[in-house]
């Protein structure tokens, strides 16, 4: 156990002995710090840490399986993974980095194998849910421990409540803990050095008492794909899943929901309370005396579906039967009045409250609530509710959050096959980003509202061209246009005009019909013997003796 499982990648880039911290990195990924040595003592916490993050998660994914709180990670998972039939939902944008044409080339062909061998364009919608209900998602990298430089040859899903991250002193197996030292400080203060690895643990049968044998694998840091939700509880350090804010909501929604069916199975049927005159009778003959008139009215016959039989069911008495209360003498006799039902049983205003509640707690728009009849409209972007645009922006940063997995995958695979170096990853690591299918309608009549007024107010600006403002002001400032777009744009226009898309604006107008002249009728050479007078007549040539009127006549 001693000797951890995995590969290892190396940097080559060393820290300075000097830079030395006594402040520990961020604990943002929810890694657990443990002090203690041995692998079962690392393996075992005794704040129970490890039983509540297993707690959660089946929490979580018991929240999964109720209705309303499926609809709303359903909306989640649809607007963030688009399926279409020919596109695939995740593409790798490579238009910031700074290389080559070949390596951006090699690098987008390693991209579209690692999906291959994830077969991400087919799962994409399983994944995207899993990672989003249970906050976390492991992927082991499997590789040829002989022939490394072949890349990654597997990609294995993990169930995260069996996989631990752990950080951990560095041990000396003589001298303890391997000490960090600031030098040139006052009291020369140690802190030890800390690693990181994965604790993994297998389905385990039970020994013959019913217990199970907690034992567990070690795995290196760069075996591991580990991507989170980047919620964290700071008290504990445990890490949270987007339905964590909900948890209250569905319990309250639960409660309200059964309490109501109950209500109204206690209080919908109106019931009967007989009051039963026994008399000077005896306590015990009373009672029975009451018990005989009960069986004598009471009709209970009820149909076993299961047996197709009708029984009686007297001997069985409910809450929903008819009351029957004795009554002694000197009393008004035997009376029988009626109870009324519940009221205001179509009451729902409740429901729709915490069903409300429930909806912001998951970050869903009220307005998506199955049922509900104010939808959002099509129209204007003005008229969609400020609810949309948050939506929209928080399916953004779960993009972002969960597009990190790949950039670990990607740079696993680039760095086992020697393409490039880790110190050339640091630098191409914030260049490199992921195109999402898109598929928000109201994104794209946001973007088409602004094409509009934009094209509106350079309409507007275009008569103050040459004397307030200049054409590249115009397409910088009010039709934001980048330099890039402006290049390509204007090849585009040029490619156009030369394959006769567009006419060319610096061709010459016909007076007569106001159109630009045909280039090829403008360059076609004209023959001077092909023009005719006025009279429709060709002129004469005075220098031709055969010519009429001319001086000399021919000879005879």
């Amino acid at each position: 156990m001693a000797k951890l499982f995995g590969f290892s990648i190396e940097d080559n880039i060393k820290k300075s002995p000097s830079v030395v911290s006594p402040v520990p990195p961020s604990n943002e990924d929810g890694v657990d710090n443990y002090i203690s040595s041995g692998f079962y003592g690392q393996f075992v916490d005794i704040e129970g840490v490890y039983r509540t993050e297993y707690d959660l998660l089946k929490r979580y994914r018991e929240m999964a399986l109720h209705p309303e709180c499926d609809s709303a990670i359903e909306d989640v998972v649809n607007e963030a993974i688009v399926s279409d039939l020919y596109d695939s939902p995740i593409e790798i944008e490579l238009t910031n980095l700074n290389a080559t044409d070949r390596l951006k080339d090699i690098i987008r062909k390693e991209f579209k194998n690692i999906k291959e061998i994830m077969d991400f364009d087919r799962k994409c919608h399983e994944i995207f849910r899993n990672w989003y209900v249970d906050g976390k998602l492991f992927y082991l990298k499997v590789i040829d421990e002989k022939r490394p430089q072949d890349g990654i040859q597997e990609i294995r899903y993990i169930d995260p409540m069996r996989m631990k991250h752990v950080k951990q002193e560095k041990r000396d197996n003589k001298n303890g803990p391997v000490p960090a030292a600031i030098p040139n400080s006052q009291n020369d203060i140690k802190f030890p050095e800390t690693e990181e690895y994965f604790i993994y643990t297998p389905p385990q049968k039970s020994n013959i008492y019913g217990g199970h044998t907690k034992k567990g694998v070690k795995i290196m840091k760069d075996s591991i794909t580990y991507c989170t939700s980047g919620l964290v509880d700071r008290n504990k350090g445990t890490i949270l899943s987007y339905l964590h804010k909900a948890i209250k909501s569905l319990n309250q929604l639960r409660m309200i929901e059964d309490s109501l069916v109950i209500y109204r199975l206690s209080r919908a049927p109106e019931r009967r309370i007989f009051y039963i005159d026994v008399g000077n009778l005896p306590k015990v003959k009373a009672e029975q005396y009451l018990k005989e008139v009960m069986s004598r009215y009471r009709n209970k016959l009820a149909y076993d579906a299961n047996t197709g039989e009708v029984r009686d069911d007297r001997k069985f008495m409910s809450m929903m039967e008819d009351f029957w209360l004795p009554r002694r003498e000197g009393g008004r006799g035997t009376e029988i009045t009626t109870l009324p039902g519940g009221q205001n049983l179509g009451e729902i205003t409740d429901i729709a409250y915490f069903q409300k509640k429930l909806y912001r707690s998951l970050n869903v728009p009220e307005s998506r609530i199955t049922g509900s009849g104010d939808g959002f409209n099509l129209g204007r972007s003005s008229e969609i509710l400020r609810d949309e645009l948050k939506f929209a922006k928080f399916v953004g940063r779960l993009r972002k959050r969960f597009a990190s997995m790949f950039s670990d995958m990607l740079r696993t695979q680039l760095l086992l096959k020697n393409i490039i170096t880790p110190e050339d990853w640091k630098t191409m690591e914030d260049h490199i980003q992921y195109d999402f299918l898109y598929d928000n309608q109201f994104a794209e009549l946001k973007e088409s509202e602004m094409l509009t007024n934009r094209l509106t107010l350079a309409t507007t600006l275009e008569p103050y061209l040459g004397r307030y403002y200049s054409t590249e002001y115009l397409r910088k400032k009010v039709l934001r246009q980048t330099d890039a777009e402006i290049i390509e744009i204007d090849m585009q226009i040029e490619d156009e005009i030369v394959k006769g898309i567009l006419p060319d604006p610096n061709a010459p107008i016909d007076p007569n019909t106001g159109q630009p002249m045909d280039p090829a009728m403008m360059q076609q050479p004209q023959d001077p013997m092909a023009v005719s007078d006025p009279m429709g007549e060709i002129p004469e040539d005075p220098t031709d003796p055969t010519s009429f009127g001319s001086e000399e006549a021919p000879k005879a």
